[in-house]
């Protein structure tokens, strides 16, 4: 097992992999003590033949003193051949945040696999035992890939996860070929390489907080105890937790405090939170919530059209026999609260879009217009033309 450690090497390596179709990739990486992922390792392999250093699979050693990943950026930005990942999401937010970069052309073959109807965010070790008929040892899924040095066994665990993701690209890059759905993972894999997909804007993180209080009031003070906090873990690269946890900023925003001692009646606030910058930081997001002109809005709970909730699961109905019928996970063409904004009138929906609007989306509407009805046929469930 081959580790790199210097630049001179990994130049070497990447040039090989520029005359390949394809190169895999995979990362370890560690965010329990910081807000960005701390990159550890990186994993490639090239395919088992046809081109100098066939089936060569090597681990580089990022936190190497003196190697430069540059040599790697270079192959990321090589066109001719491919960069293939298994659920690319989080290795990909590392690399634009540490190089402002994206690979290209890209496959993700988790994306590719929902595509090709093996059900919904599936994991690396099931295609490994479906395509590869593999078995994975996972004994070392738990390692702290920041130590060194990295034992065999984590060695060979952490370079299984490129080797038969060779075997598991070649089958389903072959399937979208034959199934016409190319476009399908090219609109997909779209998301996945737009710098946006990356970017949390602190005065957007209340929205991601879980509440069931919608006083206005309250959310916009809410609104700007998340501010603060994403802003702060953001400039220390520290988690949000270590600023504050969501119970906390919710009890905060609910109980108001004016000052220091206040804050320490706090049931929820970590020690460090009571005083000094964060304190401070509090204090000031509670007095701009609470004299802000600016309230937000919360979401409405009616139901919205007259007959709305029935037109929900009558496009549920659709949705599952169209999705069947092409072999797709339902969620990825479109989700729950998709097809209740469908059936309240919304159309800027991802669902209504692309290769959705093919599969399920122009019949959705069709629905929804009335145009069209469901039946019951020998179990099956089937379109037919509004009487």
């Amino acid at each position: 097992m081959t580790t790199i450690t210097r630049t001179e090497e990994l130049a070497l390596f990447c040039e090989a992999a520029k005359s390949a179709p394809y190169v895999t990739v995979d990362t370890e990486f560690l965010r329990e003590r910081t807000y960005w992922s701390k990159l550890c390792l990186i994993q490639l392999a090239l395919p088992p033949s046809g081109q100098p250093g066939a089936g060569q699979a090597v681990l580089v050693d990022p936190m190497a003193e003196g190697l430069s990943l540059e040599p790697l950026y270079d192959l990321f930005r090589h066109k001719d051949t491919v960069k293939v990942f298994h659920a690319a999401r989080q290795d990909l937010e590392i690399f634009h945040h540490d190089a402002g970069i994206f690979p290209e052309p890209l496959f993700d073959t988790q994306v590719a696999a929902m595509v090709c109807g093996f059900g919904e965010q599936v994991g690396y070790e099931t295609l490994v035992r479906k395509i590869a008929r593999a078995n994975l040892d996972k004994s070392s899924r738990f390692t702290d890939w920041s130590r060194r040095p990295l034992s065999d066994a984590q060695a060979a665990y952490a370079l299984a996860d490129v080797t038969h993701l060779r075997q598991i690209y070649e089958f389903l890059s072959a399937e979208l070929v034959k199934t016409g759905r190319e476009s399908w993972l090219a609109e997909e894999l779209a998301v996945l390489t737009d710098p946006e997909t990356y970017i949390t804007r602190p005065e957007e993180a209340w929205m991601k907080v879980r509440t069931r209080t919608n006083s206005p009031r309250f959310l916009a003070i809410l609104r700007e105890l998340a501010r603060f906090r994403e802003a702060y873990a953001q400039e220390r690269d520290i988690p949000r937790s270590r600023v504050y946890k969501d119970d906390a900023m919710i009890e905060l925003a609910s109980t108001k405090p004016l000052t220091e001692a206040d804050l320490g009646r706090s049931r929820l606030l970590l020690r460090e939170a009571r005083k000094g910058e964060i304190a401070n930081g509090i204090l000031a997001a509670i007095k701009a919530g609470t004299e802000t002109r600016d309230l937000p809005q919360p979401k409405s709970e009616e139901p919205g059209k007259p007959g709305n909730a029935a037109l929900s699961d009558l496009l549920r109905v659709l949705l599952k026999a169209k999705a069947d019928a092409a072999g797709v996970a339902p969620k990825l063409i479109a989700s729950a609260s998709d097809l209740d904004a469908i059936a309240t009138g919304e159309r800027d929906l991802p669902a209504l879009q692309g290769w959705r609007a093919e599969v399920f989306g122009r019949d959705a509407l069709r629905l929804a217009a009335g145009e069209i009805a469901l039946s019951a046929q020998g179990g099956a469930v089937k379109v037919v033309p509004a009487r």
